[in-house]
């Protein structure tokens, strides 16, 4: 089973309507600590909003962002991926694309977002364990993710605590913990 978006995308996701001011956009990014909003009309995603395109196509415009709306400057239409997509091909829309971030979309609604970056720090993970597994000489020698898939660090699924060694068990992330609680 690959590594999916859903085991490394970011659940909040914040959201702005259309007709908002960009200053209520930067506002906001600065708020919720995030590089992006998705863009609503009549509470359905239209677009995304980051602090990309605010600077990009107001501040060094030299536009006032109280006086210019979210809409004129949000890219549209969205690009986005789903929870089960694997990591790689998000990986892969993301370069195709020239985008840092995708939503992510079940059945219509938007259920997170992933980032460049949330990629980005997933795959140190996987050349620990390659690496480990080298020195270690196992064999037979397993790809960096079929490694993945079997072990990583996280979050896990069950009991919600961070651990550094979560393994996979039909198909859910568990710490070592839940996952003794499970086979016993």
């Amino acid at each position: 089973m690959p590594v999916t978006v859903r085991d490394v995308m970011t659940k909040k996701v914040i959201a702005i309507d259309e007709n908002k001011s960009v200053k209520d956009a930067a506002a906001l990014l600065k708020k919720h600590r995030k590089g992006a909003l998705i863009v609503l009309r009549k509470n359905n995603a239209v677009g995304i909003v980051t602090d990309t395109d605010i600077i990009n196509k107001v501040v060094s415009s030299n536009k006032k962002p109280s006086s210019i709306k979210v809409k004129s400057i949000m890219a549209s239409p969205l690009i986005t991926v789903k929870p089960g997509d694997p990591l790689v091909e998000a990986a892969r829309k993301l370069k195709r694309n020239n985008v840092k971030r995708l939503p992510v979309v079940t059945e219509g609604s938007i259920v997170g977002i992933i980032s460049a970056i949330d990629i980005a720090v997933t795959s140190p993970e996987m050349l620990d364990l390659l690496e480990s597994r080298l020195k270690s000489k196992e064999t037979p020698l397993e790809s960096p993710l079929e490694i993945m898939e079997k072990e990583t660090s996280g979050i896990c699924e069950n009991c919600g605590t961070y651990a550094d060694s979560l393994q996979n068990v039909n198909g859910q992330w568990l710490c070592e913990d839940c996952k003794e609680e499970l086979e016993s």
